[in-house]
This record gives structure tokens, C-alpha cells and sequence, in this order.
């Protein structure tokens, strides 16, 4: 891995290291330009002393020039006192990770990027073990029970800037910061900021980093968004300046920049920050605090704290939850005081996150730890530092958390089942685990299945209906907001008023208008929260669409229910097997009559193939056909053969038994295909994938002794012209102006 040399980006003297393609995020990037990215921003980590690098953060140094070498922003298109100013303690508009700010200091200010936040809920001080209500509330909890109704709720925060961001120019000296900290006026004791961070919106404090950086680049960093000065603007990767070009061109850029960090071989990701793997590999190899051993005792204290004592003399100990909050936790360490200041405490906490993730995916059952019974997930991945959820008895716990989502490999060896032919009813096939329970919230899956489309309805847990459930009342109007990310969805659908029907066993929305690009299968994620009449269901879109027998699916689902109810002669508009000639009745019988694997195999036995077809024994000329149709989809691979068993009580068995008479089996596989995902980039020009690519104009620094001439002087006029600004800008001194061109790659 190099991170210096010619092949590395360098602000001012190559040409643009963001390209019109990423503004279509990094599906629609050439490869060689993901490439060229990611060795500029693996320069970047290791220049900032390993990490960790937020996206936003990743971002700012390719879009205004970060140069690595101890420059930094120095040579930034930045107007210093518009920055956002912040003073320790006191009350400020939000800020994301990636805002550059102004630190009042009584005299000369601090000039700093926040690199990285956390929240601070008011146990955060009292010891590890946070209470439940802290743990993944929202901004406007200040107390278990205390929500206030505000139109601008306001959250305590911890800022971590970073002072060295703009080159030793605007840099305080050493002594002066170590003053700042002693006193706590400026800065606390570990050189950082607390402040209660006021949002404009309950929706703003809900918006996830991405979207945040992007609203804050478009109003409070707009100036330098628009600068004429950066290596290449936005307008011109957006093709204009329409404000819905400008947020789409950000978000890609950002989606680039993001899997760019992610697919690094140099670098590993907790969420959206960065850290280059050198950096973690030194500090768990010495012996002081913050070492193996400390991340060692993190990660065996997550399951002591919440496993029963081995012998009690009142009984047994009943269900226990415990909370543990990182940042608190780490502060805990002996000696560990002192590498907790400034950026450092961002390293510590996003290396002890990434130990105990690494625990729970190597070492334990879907996060549960089979010999304690405690299992382990993550609650809350921002208050604290990190939030991880300690419960015993875990083992009839449904998983929760992002680290307990089971995943069905390849060599995971399938359970086995009778060959059933009544699977025809059955409504558990699918995925039904929960993906989060927290005090504030109940998120889950659940496949869509044929019934709920064309019944426009939707079966909710039955926690659900419990807590809603009133004597005397059997339904509620409630509003779904459906959300439904690379899809077709009309307005009418995004927000919708339906039903809630407390009388079964697990509620029902009714009502449901489903997008028409719904299918069955398709994963629906479900949030809601607690107490509340508002349901949230998305869909997540597939790294790559895949083609299953014909039908493109471009969103996660489920293999199983595509299977069963995706079969010839399933649709929302009837499900009938009229007019489907010999073959199509064949597959259709062995899709959903047949035993289900996880990923969407069906296999059924031979024999029992007539009676999913006919009602009564096919006449001699139907079975001649139905046998014929077989040998064809065999012959044509569209079913395959397999070999089962059946045991002295008739029923059939897969893999076959030892001991038991062989019987045929026909089973079908859905094999999806993966397709290249098309380019969807900006509004830019259009754009060749052969030999020459389209450069946009860009600044480039001149050596000592040369002068732009007046045509590039005229050229760069012309440039800010059609970004913008208004006539008068002319070169900034040592610079020239490099126009629009094609080059050969």
C-alpha cells in the first residue's frame, strides 16, 4: 500500500480527483476513478495520524484540497470568520461531523474541523452502566418519561476538533492549548467541546449523517460550497444550480467517497469513520492502557455485567439488562486519562467499538454467548460513544442489533424438514427476526407475501397490538410513511392514513396502498415507536439488481417467499393455475408445494408431483405429458434431481436417511443472476466509457517564476461567471486556470 508518490492525489497540481460520475454515487463510477479516490483518501487518513476519518471529513479533503504533508486547508477557499462559532458549554445551532468551525477563545480564536461527536445524556458522568432511556432517544429526552414537545429540541453534545486542519498558520502553540485546557474556559480538560446543540426540527435531529452534512454544506457552508476557488465546484459536477441537482450531486459525491473508505484493504470502518488498519494494529500491541489486554477485559466485562452469579441463596436470579456505555467506560482505565485528549479519544473509542464487534460477529452465536446464555448487541451506536446491550437470559430473546442479523451461507448446513405438501399454508417462511428493540422503539422485518398485496394489509407484531390494545377498541387510524429508496413511488404513497386492526393475534394494518413495483418477497423493514400511531416501512435496496428466472429485483428479499409466491400463476391481480400450459404447472407445483431451503430451493417428492396438479390421478394422456414436461425442465435445468429417503411412516426426508428406502426427488433452484448496475450520474455533459474522459476546468498551482496569461486570466472570468459569481473574480495570485478538455486515459 503506497500513500505518497506521483499516483497520489494532490490538490492544485492534478487534475480533479472528483469526476461528474460520482455524483451518481460510486455504482455509477468507473472503476479507475473509485481507484484514484481511494489511494487520495488512504494519503489523507494516515496524513491525520491515522484516523479516524468521518465520511464528511473524507469528503472536505476531496472537494476544498486537503493537502497532505502538514498544509492541510491552508490553501483552502475558505472565509474563516463566517465559520460557525463555538463556545464551550454554551447553546449552538447542530452542527455534523465535517463542519468547520470557529472556537472563541477571549482572543485569538481556534480555527478547527469537528471530526468527529457523541452525545452526553446526563448519567453519561455517573459511571458505564447507562440507564435504558438514554440508550437510542431521541433529541428531545431529557429523563426516563421527561420528552418535552419542543419545535427546536436541544441535546447535549461532545465536539472532538481537530486544530491542525488548516497548517501551522492558523495553529496555536502548544503551551497556549495546554492553558486553554488546564483552565477549561475554552476547551475541557481532553481538548474538547461540549455544547447543547439546538435543532431547527424533531426531523432534523432525526436526519442520519449523510443527509446532515449535506443540509449543512447547502446553508451554513454554502459560501465555500460555491467558491470559485475549490478544485473543481459542484455546479459544475451537477451539470447547473438548481438546488435539487446540487443535494443529489452531494449525496452521490458522498456515497463515492463512502464505499471509497469502506472497500479500502489499508483502512476498516466503525460506521462512517475510518481508521487505517496500521493504527489499530499498534495499539493493541503494546502492554499500557487502551491495549489488548484493556480491549480484552471490554469485551469479556459486556458479558459478565448481565450473566447470573453461579450460586444464590434466594432463588433464581431473573432477567437482567445492562447497558454499557464505551467512551465512559474507557475514561474508567487506569492511566488511560491521558489518551483520551484531543483526536485520540475518537481512535480509542472507534477501536474498542470495532474489538467488541469483532467479538460478537468471531466469537459468538448471532451475538449470544452459549455458555453464559448473555447476549450481546449494540443499542445505540452514537450516545456515548457507543451503547452495547448486555441480556441474560439471551437465548429466547428474538436477536437485536446490528451485529445479531443471522445470514444463511453457503456452507451453513440446512436443517432438515419433512417434504410436506401442505407448505401451500404456510405463513412462517421468510425472515422474521427483529433487527432492533430499544426502550423508545421496536424495528423488525418481515417478507412481503402475495396475500398481503392483493389484501392491501400488512401483519404486525404482536407486541404491537399489546401495547395499543384499549378495552373496547378493535382498530385505531394510524399513518404510515412509507419510504421506498431507487423505486417507483407515487406521493400519494409516501404518507398514507390506514387502519390498525387490534383483533388478531398480532395486529394488522389495513388499507395499505403498496407501491406497484412491490413484489412478494420483497423485505419490508418496520419502525415504530413506542406508544405512538405512526409506522415507518422502507425497503433497502441490493448492492447490485439480480435477474431470478426473468423478473429484475432490485431490493432485498427474501428467497423463500419469492419462491412460493412468486410461482407461474401467482400475481396481484389472482393466483390461478387456468391457462398455464403442462411445464409452467409443473414448476408451479414444485415452488409451492415443495420443502423450502433458506435460499429459496424447493424440493419435492417425485411422486407426490401429480396430486399438485390434478385433484384427482391424471388420465393416462396427462401423465404421459406430465413426464414429458419433466424430462424437459431437467434436460433444460430449470428443475434438477435430487435424491431423498422415506421413513417407515411414509413421509419423505432430505438429505436422505441412512437405513431408508431412496426415493426421487425434483427440486428447483431460483440461481440469481447479478447485472451490472446502469449509470445514473449527474446532469453534467455526457460522458464516453472508452478511451477519453471529459476533465472539467480546474485551478492549478504555477511554480515560482510563471504567470498565468491573459486567455486563462479570461477563461477563469468566463468559469466563475457560469457558476455564479458575480463578474470581478480574477486568479488568485501563484495560480492558473486549466480549461475544460477531454483527455485520453
Amino acid at each position: 500500500m503506497s500513500t505518497a508518490g506521483a499516483d497520489i492525489w494532490r490538490p492544485y497540481e492534478h487534475e480533479p480527483v472528483l469526476t461528474p460520475a460520482m455524483t451518481g454515487g460510486h455504482r455509477a463510477t468507473p472503476p479507475e476513478e473509485m481507484d484514484r479516490l481511494r489511494r487520495y483518501l488512504e494519503a489523507v487518513v494516515h496524513d491525520r495520524r491515522g484516523g479516524p476519518v468521518h465520511t464528511a471529513v473524507a469528503f472536505n479533503a476531496a472537494y476544498f484540497g486537503y493537502e497532505p504533508g502538514g498544509e492541510g486547508y491552508g490553501n483552502g477557499a475558505f472565509d474563516i470568520d463566517a465559520f460557525p462559532s463555538l463556545t464551550l458549554g454554551g447553546e449552538t445551532p447542530a452542527l455534523p461531523v465535517g463542519a468547520l468551525v470557529r472556537i472563541e477563545t477571549g482572543s485569538d480564536p481556534l480555527y478547527a474541523e469537528i471530526v468527529y461527536k457523541e452525545g452526553r445524556p446526563p448519567a453519561a458522568s455517573d459511571g458505564v452502566d447507562i440507564p435504558a432511556w438514554a440508550s437510542g432517544a431521541p433529541a428531545d429526552v431529557e429523563g426516563p418519561g421527561e420528552r418535552h414537545d419542543m419545535s427546536s429540541p436541544v441535546r447535549r453534545e461532545l465536539l472532538v476538533p481537530d486544530l491542525t486542519a488548516f497548517g501551522s498558520a492558523l495553529q496555536l502553540p502548544e503551551a497556549k492549548l495546554k492553558r486553554f485546557r488546564a483552565r477549561q474556559k475554552w476547551l475541557n480538560k481532553d481538548g474538547h467541546v461540549v455544547v447543547d446543540a439546538r435543532y431547527a426540527s424533531a426531523h432534523e435531529a432525526a436526519l442520519d449523517d449523510s443527509a446532515a452534512f449535506v443540509h449543512h454544506l447547502l446553508t451554513c457552508q454554502r459560501e465555500s460550497l460555491l467558491s470559485p476557488l475549490v478544485p473543481v465546484s459542484v455546479v459544475q459536477l451537477a451539470g447547473g444550480a438548481r438546488e435539487e441537482w446540487l443535494r443529489e450531486a452531494l449525496t452521490g459525491l458522498l456515497d463515492a467517497v463512502e464505499e471509497a473508505l469502506r472497500t479500502s484493504d489499508a483502512l476498516r470502518s466503525w460506521g462512517h469513520y475510518a481508521l487505517a488498519r496500521t493504527r489499530i494494529g499498534s495499539g493493541l500491541c503494546h502492554d499500557g492502557p487502551l491495549g489488548e489486554a484493556d480491549l480484552y477485559a471490554l469485551t469479556g466485562s459486556l458479558e459478565r455485567v448481565a450473566a447470573p452469579v453461579t450460586r444464590r441463596r434466594h432463588g433464581m436470579r431473573g432477567p437482567r439488562t445492562v447497558h454499557t456505555a464505551i467512551g465512559p467506560w474507557l475514561r474508567d482505565l487506569d492511566g488511560a486519562g491521558p489518551l483520551l485528549t484531543g483526536v485520540e479519544y475518537a481512535v480509542s473509542v472507534c477501536r474498542a467499538n470495532l474489538a467488541v464487534a469483532d467479538f460478537v460477529r468471531r466469537d459468538t452465536d448471532n451475538g449470544l454467548r452459549t455458555g453464559s446464555g448473555v447476549r450481546i448487541t449494540l443499542d445505540d451506536r452514537f450516545e456515548s460513544g457507543g451503547v452495547w446491550r448486555s441480556h441474560h437470559p439471551g437465548a429466547d430473546e428474538v436477536p437485536a442489533g446490528e451485529f445479531s442479523e443471522r445470514r444463511t451461507t453457503d456452507t451453513e448446513e440446512v436443517p432438515e424438514a419433512p417434504l410436506a405438501d401442505d407448505a401451500l399454508a404456510d405463513e412462517t417462511i421468510g425472515i422474521r427476526n427483529y433487527l432492533r428493540i430499544t426502550d423508545s422503539e421496536l424495528c423488525w422485518q418481515a417478507p412481503l407475501r402475495l396475500a398481503h398485496l392483493m389484501e392491501d394489509r400488512l401483519p404486525l407484531n404482536g407486541m404491537v397490538r399489546d401495547r395499543l390494545r384499549r378495552p373496547g377498541t378493535d382498530t385505531l387510524p394510524v399513518r404510515l410513511e412509507l419510504g421506498h429508496p431507487g423505486g417507483m413511488l407515487d406521493a400519494s404513497e409516501e404518507v398514507q392514513e390506514v387502519t390498525l386492526d387490534l383483533t388478531g393475534e398480532t395486529g394488522m394494518l389495513r388499507g395499505i396502498q403498496w407501491p406497484v413495483d412491490f413484489f412478494p418477497g420483497l423485505r419490508i423493514y418496520v419502525q415504530w415507536p413506542r406508544g405512538g400511531t405512526v409506522f415507518r416501512l422502507s425497503t433497502a435496496e441490493l448492492e447490485d439488481p439480480v435477474d431470478v428466472d426473468g423478473q429484475l429485483i432490485t431490493h432485498r428479499y427474501d428467497p423463500q417467499v419469492l419462491t412460493r409466491d412468486g410461482a407461474p400463476g401467482s400475481g396481484r391481480d389472482g393466483d390461478s393455475s387456468d391457462g398455464l400450459d403442462t411445464r409452467r404447472l409443473v414448476l408451479r407445483a414444485v415452488r409451492r408445494f415443495g420443502r423450502l431451503t433458506p435460499d429459496g430451493h424447493a424440493l419435492l417428492d417425485r411422486a407426490a408431483l401429480p396430486r399438485g396438479i390434478y385433484a384427482t390421478d391424471p388420465a393416462a394422456h396427462q401423465a404421459t405429458a406430465l413426464e414429458q414436461a419433466v424430462d424437459e425442465l431437467l434436460g433444460e435445468h430449470h428443475l434438477y434431481a435430487a435424491t431423498g429417503s422415506r421413513g417407515a411412516d411414509g413421509e419423505p426426508h432430505y438429505p436422505a436417511r441412512e437405513g431408508e428406502a431412496a426415493i426421487p426427488l425434483i427440486g428447483y433452484a431460483p440461481n440469481p443472476v447479478v447485472l451490472p448496475r446502469p449509470g445514473t450520474g449527474g446532469h453534467g455533459p455526457a460522458r464516453g466509457t472508452g478511451a477519453e474522459h471529459f476533465v472539467h476546468g480546474f485551478l492549478r498551482r504555477l511554480p515560482a517564476d510563471c504567470r498565468p496569461t491573459d486567455v486563462q486570466r479570461a477563461a477563469y472570468r468566463e468559469y466563475c461567471r457560469r457558476i455564479g459569481k458575480a463578474d470581478g473574480w480574477e486568479l488568485p495570485r501563484g495560480y492558473t486556470f486549466v480549461t475544460a478538455h477531454s483527455r485520453r486515459r
